[in-house]
């Protein structure tokens, strides 16, 4: 091979592992090395978590009462810190009496993963009896409704002001200082004013969502449409285009793979904001559920209705971003 012939792929690869392997600045990882870190970024918190839970030696300060014996205030299950339980063993032992025994033990806000995973089975396959705010599926159903509204109220007014701003400097010079200015008024500040003015069901809820998206979609949208080639423009005047269709034939397909990827950012802001919408006259949703088990201490569907919306958060972007790939093929890369 002589030094000006190009290299093969096969060739290029072994050169790339041998100057840098998976850790080469500036070089995107191959397939494999991706997924084997895509699993590790899972697996890690996991193991950690594992770790926590059944190793006694690395964390575990209290102590789960297994038998009372004649402390009076013990109960079995009860878990009390492990000076306290020592402290009256030694009394039992003073006194003559029956001391209590008990296992190492973690808080009861840290359940292990088998019992997650428990709640996880149990809200899959939920008692027939069970009121529906307390079920996850349903609570996390009428949380999803309320995302969807939300977010498409916000997108039939935010998308087209913010091309509109981006596009024309006198409609982002008129209408973006106001918007920048209520854009750093928290949403959740309106959350007695939304439940005066429309009720305490799910109105105040999809308004407080909408507030909190609407305003950065406009900014980011706008600085989104900002971005485009110039030259595209000109272009198009040149050969006769203007005003509207500049925006609908130039303008809009131009911004298209970029303004899919803010709404897809955007979304999963609208999802944060209704975690703190739901805590406004709440009597639904998966916020409500979390509050309620919590509340009685059911730590473990606390974690199983979080573990929940990380999936479905995580796995609605991954639907989208395959979507997206989809629908602009020529924005594909490799990293």
């Amino acid at each position: 091979m002589t030094a000006d012939a190009p290299m093969s792929p096969k060739v290029s690869r072994r050169r790339a592992a041998a100057s840098g392997g998976w850790f080469a600045v500036g070089r995107a990882p191959t397939a494999r090395a991706r997924l084997v870190l895509g699993v590790l970024s899972f697996a890690l918190p996991l193991a950690l978590w594992c770790a926590v839970s059944y190793a006694p030696f690395l964390w575990h300060p209290l102590i789960e009462i297994t038998d009372p014996g004649d402390v009076a205030y013990f109960q079995t299950g009860m878990r009390a810190p492990k000076a306290t339980f020592a402290e009256e063993i030694e009394a039992a032992k003073v006194a003559g009496s029956v001391p209590p025994q008990g296992v190492p033990a973690n808080p009861v806000y840290l359940p292990a993963p088998h019992e997650v995973a428990g709640a996880l089975w149990s809200a899959a396959t939920p008692a027939a009896d069970t009121r529906d705010e307390f079920r996850l599926g349903v609570s996390l159903w009428r949380s999803i409704q309320i995302i969807f509204w939300a977010f498409l109220i916000s997108s039939l007014i935010g998308v087209p002001l913010g091309v509109l701003c981006g596009a024309y400097s006198t409609i982002g010079r008129l209408t973006e200082p106001f918007i920048e200015f209520f854009r750093y008024l928290p949403a959740p500040a309106f959350g007695a004013l939304c439940v005066a003015v429309l009720g305490i069901y799910d109105a105040p809820k999809i308004a407080i969502v909408v507030i909190g998206t609407f305003f950065q979609q406009v900014l980011i949208i706008a600085a989104t449409t900002r971005r485009i080639d110039h030259a595209l423009l000109e272009a198009a005047q040149t050969l006769g285009a203007r005003r509207g269709k500049l925006i609908g034939s130039v303008v809009t397909p131009a911004i298209l793979p970029d303004l899919y990827n803010d709404q897809r950012i955007l979304l999963g802001w609208a999802w944060t904001y209704l975690i703190v919408a739901e805590l406004v006259g709440a009597s639904s949703g998966i916020t409500f559920f979390i509050t309620q088990q919590a509340r009685y201490q059911h730590f473990d569907n606390v974690y199983a209705a979080i573990l929940v919306l990380g999936v479905v958060g995580f796995g609605s972007d991954l639907a989208l971003a395959r979507l997206g790939r989809w629908l602009f093929p020529w924005r594909r890369t490799t990293a």
